[in-house]
C-alpha cells in the first residue's frame, strides 16, 4: 500500500508491532471522507505508573536515573530511537507513537514520595532519557513543571534534554537549582535551516527559538550544553560547524554530537520518510549510515550505539573536535552536585504555626 506523508507527522504509516500477531492497516478506499483523519489528532491517555524513576544499565549514557513524564512523543521525528518503546504498550512505533501519548499525571506526587524515602540516595536525575519533557503535551499538562517544583524543593540535581523553547518557561526553577550546582540543560539542535527542521522534526521549536532558549538559560546562570543530535550523514552533517558557532554565540558552555541510529522499526520508518521527503538523497544517506555502522543501519552493541566507526566517522569526529576547540565549547561539562540536597520537614513547618 502507498502511504502519503501526513502534515505534522514524521511517520506516514504504522509498521506491525513485533510482539503482536495481528496488525491494523486502514484501507483508503473505505475511508469515510466526512470523518477526520485519526492520525492528525493527538490523543492523550492516563498512564497509571506507580513509580517515575527508572534505572539505566547502559554504559552508553552518562546517567543512572531517568524520569519520563510522558510515553510517546508528538514531535514527529522519524528517526526517534524511542519509537520501539510503544510496542511494549501493544501499539506501533509509527503513527501510534506520535498520536497516542501516555501522560503520567501523578508524576510530581510519585517523585515527591520517592525523594522523601530514606532509601533514596541523592543523585542526579535526567529528564528525560526517552521522550522530550517539553513536547507539546507539556503546555497542557505541566507535569514537567510540577516535577521541577519538587526537585527544587528537595534541591535534587537534574539534567534536562529537550528540543523546545518551552523550557524557558521554567527558567525560575532551573536557575534556583543551578545556584546550588544542581541543574544543567541539554538543548538539541539538528539544523539551522527552518525548512529542513520542519520536515525532520515537525512539531519542535524552530532553530531560532532553540538558540533563544540557549541564550535565556545562559543569562539566568543555567549551564547549557548543546547537542548536535542526531547527525544524519548526507543530510545535516555539513551543518555541524555552523550549529556549534551559533550555539557558542548564544552562550552554550559545551557541546556534544551523536550520529543517527535506527533501532528496530525505526529503520523502516526512517527509510519511508527519506522516500517521502528526500528521494534523491535516500541512497546516499543510507550508504553513509552503513559506512559508520559496520555495514548495517544500526549497531545495537553497548559501547558503539552512540558513536560510529570507520574513516567517515573519524573524519566527522575530528571535525567536531576542531570546531569546539575553536569556539571554546571544549570545556568540561559542569558536574551536578548533591551537596545541597534536603528533605523538607512538613512537621517542622507545621510547628511554626503552633508556636506562641
Amino acid at each position: 500500500m502507498q502511504y502519503l506523508p501526513i502534515h505534522g507527522r514524521g511517520a506516514s504509516f504504522n509498521p506491525p508491532n513485533r510482539f503482536e500477531r495481528l496488525s491494523y492497516e486502514p484501507d483508503p478506499e473505505w475511508q469515510d471522507p466526512d470523518e477526520p483523519d485519526p492520525w492528525r489528532t493527538t490523543q492523550y491517555f492516563r498512564d497509571a505508573a506507580r513509580t517515575v524513576l527508572t534505572r539505566n544499565n547502559s554504559p552508553d549514557v552518562p546517567f543512572d536515573v531517568g524520569l519520563n513524564p510522558y510515553r510517546g512523543c508528538s514531535h514527529g521525528c522519524a528517526y526517534c530511537f524511542a519509537r520501539p518503546n510503544h510496542e511494549y504498550l501493544g501499539l506501533s512505533a509509527g503513527l501510534d507513537f506520535e498520536s497516542k501519548i501516555f501522560v503520567k499525571l501523578e508524576a510530581p506526587e510519585l517523585l515527591r514520595a520517592e525523594l522523601s524515602s530514606p532509601r533514596w540516595n541523592p543523585e542526579p536525575i535526567i529528564m528525560s532519557g526517552v521522550t522530550d519533557p517539553y513536547q507539546p503535551a507539556e503546555r497542557r499538562f505541566r507535569i514537567t513543571r510540577g516535577c521541577l517544583e519538587v526537585l527544587a524543593e528537595f534541591r535534587n540535581p537534574i539534567a534536562i534534554i529537550t528540543k523546545n523553547h518551552l523550557v524557558t518557561r521554567d527558567v525560575d526553577l532551573l536557575a534556583e537549582l543551578a545556584s546550588h550546582q544542581a541543574a544543567i540543560v541539554n538543548i538539541s539542535i539538528t539544523s539551522l535551516d527552518p525548512k529542513l527542521q520542519r520536515v525532520v522534526e515537525p512539531r519542535t521549536s524552530i532553530p531560532k527559538r532553540r538558540l533563544a532558549a540557549v541564550e535565556t538559560l545562559s543569562r539566568a546562570g543555567v549551564p547549557v550544553n548543546v547537542m548536535v543530535a542526531p547527525v544524519i550523514p548526507g543530510l545535516n552533517d555539513h551543518e555541524v560547524p555552523s550549529i556549534l558557532s551559533a550555539a557558542a554565540a548564544a552562550g552554550a558552555r559545551s557541546a556534544g554530537f551523536i550520529p543517527l541510529r535506527l533501532p528496530g522499526a525505526v529503520a523502516e520508518i526512517f527509510q519511508r520518510w527519506l522516500s517521502d521527503h528526500f528521494p534523491e538523497r535516500k541512497e546516499r544517506v543510507l550508504n553513509r549510515i552503513r559506512e559508520i555502522r559496520g555495514g548495517r543501519l544500526n549497531d545495537p552493541r553497548f559501547g558503539s550505539r552512540m558513536r560510529g566507526s570507520g574513516p567517515y566517522w573519524e573524519q566527522m569526529r575530528a571535525m567536531f573536535q576542531a570546531v569546539i576547540r575553536r569556539e571554546g565549547l571544549d570545556q568540561e561539562r559542569p558536574s551536578l552536585s548533591t551537596a545541597a540536597f534536603r528533605r523538607p520537614d512538613p512537621g517542622g513547618q507545621l510547628r511554626l504555626f503552633s508556636e506562641p
